[in-house]
């Protein structure tokens, strides 16, 4: 896989000599109103409780992360689908400056809507592939148990109570870009050196 990225970042490099290119991931998590639960500490003869009700409503972060910087860039959405995933592609661009003088390889998995025929590229942004069924390749996949931390063992009203709590939480990890680049940043990514 290095190999495969090293390789198609050389190539924009060389298309577009004069452009600043980087190196990102993309990935979907979903999140509901189903709980979490997770194990925590109690005192010795206490046991835990967790409020607990079942509901099987969603909602959808797509995440951007640069594993060399650490930066992070989310939305929060609805659905996956290939339409969203065009307007996601679009605002990244346009908030990331991407054109003829700023380039992004983006990693994504094989999701049904990344690989559509309907997908609407930017200029600026160049998308590869990973393996199927390799969710270990994806840096952006580490970012999951970080999302999840203050949803774990709660149980939401609604699916605006939840995204309220989501949206503060990806406020909070734009923040913490030494922790995201520690948690993403795979030895053999950050060799590609962009």
């Amino acid at each position: 896989m290095e190999k495969k990225l090293a390789t198609e970042v050389e190539q924009i490099q060389t298309t577009y000599p004069d452009a600043e290119v980087q190196l990102w991931c993309e990935d979907e998590h979903r999140l509901g109103l189903k709980p979490i639960l997770r194990r925590v500490y109690v005192p010795e003869g206490e046991t835990p409780i967790a409020d607990v009700h079942w509901r099987f409503k969603w909602l959808w972060l797509y995440a951007f992360v640069h594993p060399k910087t650490g930066e992070t860039k989310a939305w929060i959405l609805p659905y996956v689908n290939t339409e969203l995933f065009n307007q996601v592609l679009a605002d990244f661009a346009r908030e990331f400056g991407l054109g003829t003088n700023k380039h992004i390889l983006l990693a994504v998995d094989r999701a049904g809507w990344h690989t559509s025929k309907n997908l609407q590229i930017p200029e600026g942004l160049h998308l590869t592939f990973l393996p199927s069924h390799s969710p270990e390749l994806q840096p952006a996949e580490r970012l999951w148990t970080l999302v999840d931390e203050p949803l774990a063992n709660q149980s939401f009203n609604s699916l605006n109570d939840l995204e309220n709590i989501l949206f503060h939480r990806c406020q909070s990890l734009l923040q913490q870009q030494d922790l995201i680049r520690g948690l993403t940043g795979f030895h053999w990514w950050l060799q590609i050196g962009v």
